[in-house]
């Protein structure tokens, strides 16, 4: 990917916004193969400029993609994760016909999201964390025990 964040420089302002989003594929599928995650990776590189959208990582589970990427602020962002999985969709329906047969409605992408903005202290673990999706045994931000609490009446 393109690897260490720089400012974004316009005419009337110098920018630097990264923003950690997190999609789910839709029903939670696994339809990740090599070559559907190398035609993730390759689509977003080749639209990203495009639409002034630097994508810094992407680390590919198996049912979900987190995307590290850099924008501008005069873009909304509900409209570039809109923009990231119309055309990611389209075009893994499109090159790879055989995920259709796991995902129907022809929806490739839940309609939810995560996102998070990332600043310069935690570069390096988010950089991390998302370039180790799906690697086995990965010691994963979130593999903390969660502690819950039942509630009786």
């Amino acid at each position: 990917m393109s690897g260490k964040p720089q400012h974004i420089i316009k005419p009337h302002n110098k920018t630097l916004f990264i923003y950690h989003l997190v999609c789910p594929v839709k029903y939670r599928r696994d339809v990740f193969t090599d070559t559907v995650s190398q035609t993730l990776k390759t689509v977003c590189l080749e639209f990203g400029p495009a639409y002034d959208v630097n994508f810094l990582e992407i680390g590919i589970d198996e049912d979900h993609v987190h995307f590290l990427m850099q924008t501008i602020p005069n873009i909304r962002f509900s409209d570039i994760v809109k923009k990231i999985k119309s055309i990611t969709a389209k075009q893994i329906f499109t090159k790879h016909k055989e995920v259709k047969t796991k995902l129907w409605g022809g929806n490739f992408w839940t309609q939810g999201y995560y996102a998070n903005t990332v600043g310069n202290a935690n570069m390096s673990i988010i950089i991390n964390y998302v370039k180790n999706q799906g690697i086995p045994n990965y010691q994963q931000l979130h593999s903390a025990p969660v502690q819950t609490t039942l509630f009786t009446t």
